[in-house]
């Protein structure tokens, strides 16, 4: 697999010609990642991992499937059509490539805050995408974690705790569109020093091999 890791949580994985996209927000290339999709993998409705009007832009384009919980089908407009619902527990095949769906609640952002479906996705055995949640997955490991690194509703060592748990060989920054070069400097330093695994930020538009 070849994955590209855009802005914020916007990840886009090409494999045997096929491309799927995972999460292509408002605080993303959403645009870009989305050129020439097949399908698109959305973990949540929070419209920085969701940008309904660029998702409905390409789908004028070029058809596409759409997987995530069924509460995305409100925020989609006209392509709520495209939506093939996910739960927690379901493996099925996005653009060719094996997935696997975790967790299925969002991380708590304040008691007075409802909490929204969330589903994370492991692609290939191989690569976790965890979306807004830190739900450990439990019948296999992971090599290559996209971990949230900054959120509202995250803590600084319940993130490294949760790296330390799914123990990856390596680990990339996500969700960090909200920090400015000061947060993001002392968040690498550290997230380097504690995570236990390799961990590395990439700039949007870097291209790794899964």
């Amino acid at each position: 697999m070849r994955l590209t890791k855009y802005a914020h949580s916007c990840v886009r994985i090409e494999h045997d010609g096929g491309v799927l996209v995972v999460d292509p927000g408002m605080f993303s290339e959403a645009a870009v990642a989305l050129d020439g999709a097949d399908a698109v993998l959305i973990t949540h409705e929070h419209p920085d991992h969701v940008d309904a009007e660029a998702i409905n832009r390409q789908l004028a384009r070029r058809p596409f499937v759409i997987h995530g919980p069924t509460s995305v089908s409100k925020v989609l407009g006209d392509a709520a059509e495209a939506l093939r619902p996910v739960s927690p527990g379901e493996s099925f095949t996005a653009a060719g490539v094996p997935v696997r769906a975790y967790g299925g609640r969002h991380a708590v952002i304040h008691p007075d805050i409802p909490v929204v479906y969330n589903i994370g996705y492991l692609f290939n055995d191989v690569v976790y995408h965890p979306g807004d949640a830190l739900f450990v997955p439990q019948d296999v490991p992971v090599d290559t974690l996209f971990a949230p690194i900054h959120a509202p509703w995250s803590k600084f060592s319940e993130v490294v705790d949760f790296i330390r748990a799914v123990a990856p060989r390596r680990v990339f920054a996500l969700h960090d569109a909200l920090l400015n070069t000061n947060g993001l400097t002392v968040l690498d330093r550290q997230y380097t020093a504690l995570s236990g695994s390799e961990y590395q930020r990439l700039e949007p538009g870097s291209r790794i091999d899964g």
